[in-house]
C-alpha cells in the first residue's frame, strides 16, 4: 500500500524532513497542480466508484481527483493537506492532451518551483511520470533512466542538459493547447447529481413523515426485524502489467536497412553551391544537413521539391545559408527480443566476435531501472557496444541481429565512416 510517506524522503523518520518534491507549478500567471498519483480509468461514466476504492487502498487519504480524457483514460488523486487545492488546474492533463498526437513522450522542464518530470507511455501517465522535483539531480537521473527504454515518439529537456535528440520548448505554450482538467473532492457531489439527490431526500422525507403518522395513528406494534449488513467486498484495483524494455524493441534489421536506404536518397540532392553534411540514422529515421558556398535558396528547394522524396521536415537557417532534413522510415515493427545470455557471457562472446575479424569495439556494462511504483522498481542489465568501421550496416546486420535483445540507438556517418552505438539486454 502507498501512503504519504512514498513522497517525502525520511518522512516518519525524522520530524520536519526536508521534502523532495513539489506539488504545483505557476506557468504564465496560471498555477497547475503536479505530481499526482496516476491510475487507468475503466468507466468513464461513473469514475467515483474507483477513485474512491484507490483513496482507501493504494495512496491511502486522498481526497482530491481529476480525469484524464482520452484513447486511455485515466484519473489521478492526491492529499490536500499536502497543498493542493479543489479547483486547481492538473498540468499533466494539459500537457499530454496537448502532445497526444505522439503515443509516448517523455520530458523535463525547468520551471519556477523546480524541475517537473512528466511520462507518458502508450498514451498512459505512468504511476510516478508525473513528478515535480526540487533538486535538479534528481529529475535528470529520472529522465536518463527511462531513455533506455527505446521507442520515444518525442524527448523534451531543458537546453543545458545537451540530451541528444531532444527538444526544448517553451512549456506555456504546451499548456495553453491542452485540455483544462481541475482537481475535484472525492467525496463530494456535483451538479446534476446533487440536484437528483437533493429532490429525491425531499420525496424520501415526505414519505417518511406520511409513513411515520401512519404507523402512530394506525398501525399494530411490530417487532423490528434485523437484517445482517453485508461486508465491503472492495475490489482491486487493476493496473497495467509491466512491460520488460527488450518486448518492445524497434526492430534492428529494419532501422539498419532504412538508414542506408534513405541515406542514399538524401546523397543524390546535391544542387550547385550546397555541400551535404554528415548523416545521423535514429530508431525513427534519417537526418543530414546542407551549407551553402554559392548557391541559392531557390537552387537548394527546387532540388528538394525534384528528389521526389516525402521528407518529415526541411527547415532553412534565419540566414539561408544551411537547411536541416530528415527522412521517416517506412513502418518498423515493433519485437520483442529477451535477453539469452549473462552479462559475463554476451560480454566474452562480443569480444571474441569483433577480435575474430581484427574490429575494435568499445563495451561498457549498464543497467536501466524501471520505475512502477516508489516501492516497486526493477532493474534490467545491459552491455552497451560502441565502435566505427569502413562498412556499412548491411554488411554489418547479420552479426549483429544475432544477438537477441539488440537495441541499436544510433547509426552515423560522415561520408566515409559509419559510427555505431546500441545496447544488448542480458539475463
Amino acid at each position: 500500500m502507498l501512503d504519504d510517506a512514498n513522497f517525502v524522503e525520511g518522512e516518519g523518520e525524522a520530524e520536519g524532513a526536508a521534502r523532495t518534491w513539489g506539488t504545483s507549478i505557476t506557468v504564465d500567471g496560471q498555477t497547475y497542480a503536479t505530481s499526482l498519483f496516476w491510475q487507468p480509468l475503466q468507466n468513464q461514466e461513473e469514475p467515483l466508484t474507483e477513485v474512491t476504492e484507490a483513496s482507501e487502498g493504494i495512496l491511502e487519504g486522498a481526497d482530491l481527483f481529476c480525469i484524464k480524457p482520452g484513447k486511455a483514460p485515466q484519473f489521478g488523486i492526491c492529499v490536500s493537506h499536502e497543498g493542493y487545492k479543489s479547483g486547481q488546474v492538473v498540468a499533466a492533463v494539459a500537457l499530454s492532451t496537448a502532445l497526444a498526437d505522439r503515443s509516448s513522450f517523455i520530458a523535463v522542464f525547468k520551471v519556477d518551483e523546480g524541475w517537473w518530470y512528466t511520462c507518458v507511455r502508450n498514451d498512459i501517465i505512468l504511476s510516478d511520470g508525473d513528478m515535480l522535483f526540487l533538486n535538479e539531480e534528481d529529475a535528470r537521473n529520472q529522465f536518463t533512466s527511462m531513455l533506455a527504454v527505446p521507442d520515444w515518439g518525442r524527448k523534451i529537456a531543458p537546453e543545458e542538459w545537451n540530451i541528444e535528440d531532444a527538444e526544448n520548448i517553451r512549456l506555456e505554450h504546451l499548456l495553453q493547447r491542452g485540455t483544462t482538467a481541475k482537481l475535484q473532492k472525492i467525496k463530494g457531489l456535483r451538479g446534476a447529481k446533487l440536484l437528483m439527490v437533493v429532490g429525491v431526500s425531499v420525496v424520501v422525507g415526505l414519505w417518511l413523515l406520511s409513513s411515520l403518522i401512519d404507523a402512530l395513528l394506525f398501525s399494530p406494534v411490530k417487532r423490528p426485524v434485523v437484517v445482517p449488513v453485508q461486508p465491503k467486498v472492495v475490489k482491486k484495483v487493476e493496473r497495467p502489467p509491466v512491460i520488460k524494455p527488450w518486448e518492445t524493441l524497434k526492430n534492428p534489421s529494419q532501422i539498419m536497412q532504412g538508414c542506408v536506404a534513405n541515406i542514399k536518397k538524401l546523397q543524390r540532392i546535391l544542387p550547385p553551391g550546397w555541400e551535404i553534411g554528415s548523416f545521423n540514422c535514429t530508431q525513427s529515421g534519417v537526418s543530414t544537413s546542407w551549407k551553402r558556398t554559392v548557391g541559392r535558396m531557390s537552387w537548394m528547394r527546387k532540388a528538394l521539391d525534384e528528389s521526389g522524396v516525402n521528407f518529415s521536415y526541411r527547415n532553412f537557417s534565419d540566414d539561408g545559408n544551411s537547411l536541416a532534413a530528415g527522412i521517416n522510415y517506412p513502418q518498423v515493427e515493433t519485437i520483442s527480443s529477451p535477453p539469452m545470455m549473462s552479462l559475463p557471457t554476451l560480454r566474452e562472446v562480443m569480444n571474441n566476435t569483433f577480435q575474430s575479424i581484427n574490429q575494435k569495439v568499445e563495451l561498457n556494462n549498464g543497467t536501466f531501472t524501471q520505475t512502477i511504483t516508489e516501492k516497486e522498481r526493477y532493474t534490467y542489465r545491459y552491455l552497451g557496444f560502441r565502435f566505427s568501421s569502413d562498412y556499412n550496416p548491411l554488411t554489418w546486420e547479420n552479426l549483429l541481429t544475432k544477438f537477441s535483445g539488440l537495441d541499436i540507438k544510433v547509426i552515423k556517418y560522415d561520408g566515409s565512416t559509419w559510427s555505431y552505438e546500441g545496447a544488448i539486454y542480458a539475463l
